[in-house]
């Protein structure tokens, strides 16, 4: 394939990568580019309640068919002797629960006329193409999309039917809210949907941190505290790119993809939720609520329409593939260069020194973090009576001034004499001396000055820790220092964590997030590089560093795990909870849902002799 026709698929797309916009008011900031998404996805939410849905009013008698429950004609599927093996009472389970008219409807009920309940399917569709355009990239390789603009143009096809699938799901998620879609007993229905969509948001996580580009660095670097500061980090090591692309393409995808399975499995047994009654009941009325509890798990009765589950899902993924080529094509995806150790040391050699003095002589941060990485107590995070960090100990050893700097040190004085010797002096000393010549070099190099590209440090009793750095600065700019600190883990490179430990401790990284608003205080959670979206529902977990007093407080990252957990643990809950679970009834978006249909949602023309229809009851894919 010639290099232009590589090309192609890019010529038209608009760059994104120039530096975004920002809206700032009170304690939020916000890039325009997620406040498009935003605002496109409260659009759609609007229309899908405000637009007349085809033919709403074509709706058909109900159809009598089998009884939940009968049993397959007799020697259809195996004799009456056969009916204790286990196999036999395998399959007689499977088609009580999950009839071929329920897994696959040509019916549903009158009352599904509505473009709200697209956005099931949508979100499958869009799910789809994730694994396909991240299948395409896997066969690649993981530096195809970096290198390649045919590997660049299925990311960019991968990132976007990401957004969608979220988007849509959220959007999904809002109209269930909203329609109260957990009564008749279909709390469970509720509940896998909500954990699918947490599955969702640790697949996006991982995959983040997959990119290896700056945005990935960032994550990982900022991710790790809250991590850390709750045990997790022992085990989930963000700055592990090799084991974040393991959890993104083999294990949490399992995982969704057997939540979304159970949570459209339990769609079709247990159907859509019926319409919520026009009149309120009151809240001692017991009878009444016991009644309606009974109505909205029993089989829908009233008018029905044709449901074709197979031409929707089709047009649905060609929509969504149409909408992920173009913007594919034209938006194109985010590809900031990663930081390494010889980009840093060239483009801010003081700020590389200063911070290489710092891992000597203890000051930094890596050097006094904490566990999972030493016995330190800079970083650690308590919030209750257990310290979880404490707790998960030291699982991946870290010491500052030897990993960042005498060991590579080490290595080059094998070839290098005049290193060894200044080397061989340090190593010699005693701590004490060798802490009071590391001390009087962190404060000399705040002076430094260069002359042909060779520090000079103002004098100072610092012996021979400024030849020693000087040494440390020649590696950093030839890269060796990069393949020092990755060697120093076993087997394959993928774990960055040492390295970018040492550049986090640094100004020069943060200086360049905080011109991309990625920091904290720049809700960087939210943000992307450049003008493109990012992840904006991660708002509530991004909200608690803005809120006091947990954002002036020294553990804020476990706060922020803790409330979110909370949040999502009321989410999960709200089927159950008193009051919350009334939200729909009191606040009736449900009404524009199910505008033109009555309380028992057939538009005014039940039949009321009609028989269950097991396969109206199956509805929409949630």
């Amino acid at each position: 394939m010639s290099t232009a026709l590589m090309a192609a698929p890019h010529v038209a797309a608009i760059d994104l990568n120039q530096p975004g916009t920002y809206l700032h008011w009170s304690i939020f900031e916000i890039s325009v580019a997620n406040l498009v998404v935003i605002a496109v996805m409260v659009a759609i939410f609007g229309a899908a309640l405000l637009l007349p849905f085809p033919h709403r009013n074509r709706t058909l008698p109900a159809a009598a068919e089998p009884a939940p429950g009968s049993e397959p004609v007799p020697g259809a599927m195996g004799d009456d002797a056969d009916a204790s093996m286990w196999t036999s009472r395998a399959r007689r389970f499977a088609l009580r629960t999950l009839p071929p008219n329920k897994l696959l409807p040509d019916r549903q009920p009158g009352y599904v006329a509505s473009w709200v309940y697209v956005f099931g399917v949508a979100t499958l569709a869009a799910l789809a193409l994730a694994i396909v355009s991240g299948f395409t990239i896997a066969i690649g390789g993981t530096d195809w999309w970096h290198t390649n603009p045919v590997g660049h143009f299925f990311n960019s096809m991968h990132l976007w039917s990401v957004e969608l699938f979220m988007a849509f799901m959220v959007i999904h998620l809002w109209g269930k809210f909203w329609m109260a879609a957990w009564r008749g007993r279909r709390a469970l229905t509720w509940i896998t949907g909500v954990v699918a969509f947490g599955a969702s948001i640790v697949e996006c996580f991982t995959g983040y941190l997959s990119q290896q580009n700056f945005d990935s660095q960032w994550i990982a670097t900022n991710g790790k505290d809250a991590f850390n500061a709750t045990g997790v980090g022992a085990f989930f090591n963000v700055m592990n790119f090799g084991q974040m692309l393991l959890w993104h393409v083999v294990l949490v995808p399992i995982i969704l993809i057997a939540l979304v399975g159970a949570h459209v499995l339990l769609v079709r047994v247990r159907g859509v939720s019926h319409p919520l009654p026009a009149t309120r009941i009151g809240w001692r009325d017991r009878a009444a609520r016991q009644a309606a509890n009974q109505a909205d798990a029993a089989p829908w009765r009233g008018r029905t329409r044709r449901y074709d589950i197979l031409k929707e899902g089709t047009i649905a993924t060609a929509i969504a593939l149409a909408l992920v080529l173009i913007m594919a094509a034209v938006l194109s995806s985010p590809d900031v260069p990663s930081v390494s150790v010889q980009s840093w040391a060239k483009v801010a050699p003081a700020d590389f020194l200063g911070t290489a003095a710092g891992e000597l002589n203890g000051t930094a941060l890596a050097a006094s973090y904490g566990p999972p990485y030493n016995n330190g107590t800079a970083a650690v995070q308590q919030v209750g009576p257990i310290n979880w960090q404490k707790l998960s100990g030291v699982t991946q050893p870290l010491n500052a001034a030897q990993d960042f700097v005498l060991k590579p040190l080490a290595i080059l004085a094998e070839t290098n004499h005049p290193v060894g010797a200044a080397l061989a002096a340090y190593t010699s000393a005693t701590p004490a001396q060798q802490q009071k010549w590391a001390t009087a070099y962190g404060t000399a190099v705040t002076k430094v000055k260069f002359a042909g590209g060779t520090p000079v440090v103002p004098a100072a009793g610092d012996g021979p820790v400024p030849a020693m750095m000087a040494a440390e600065l020649t590696m950093a700019r030839s890269g060796a220092l990069d393949t020092d600190l990755l060697a120093q883990r076993q087997f394959y490179g993928t774990d960055f964590t040492k390295p970018l430990l040492f550049i986090a401790d640094g100004q020069y990284y943060a200086g360049l997030a905080q011109s991309m608003h990625l920091t904290g205080d720049q809700w960087g959670v939210m943000n992307e590089t450049g003008s493109y979206p990012g992840q904006p529902w991660l708002w509530l977990y991004q909200l608690w560093y803005h809120v006091a007093p947990f954002s002036n407080s020294a553990s804020v990252d476990v706060w922020a795990v803790y409330l979110t957990g909370i949040a999502t643990l009321l989410l999960l809950a709200v089927p159950f909870i008193p009051g919350l679970r009334d939200v729909p009834r009191l606040i009736p978006v449900h009404r524009l849902i199910w505008r033109g249909t009555d309380s028992a949602g057939d538009g005014g023309d039940r039949d009321a002799g009609a028989q269950p229809v097991g396969s109206a009851a199956a509805g929409q894919s949630g």
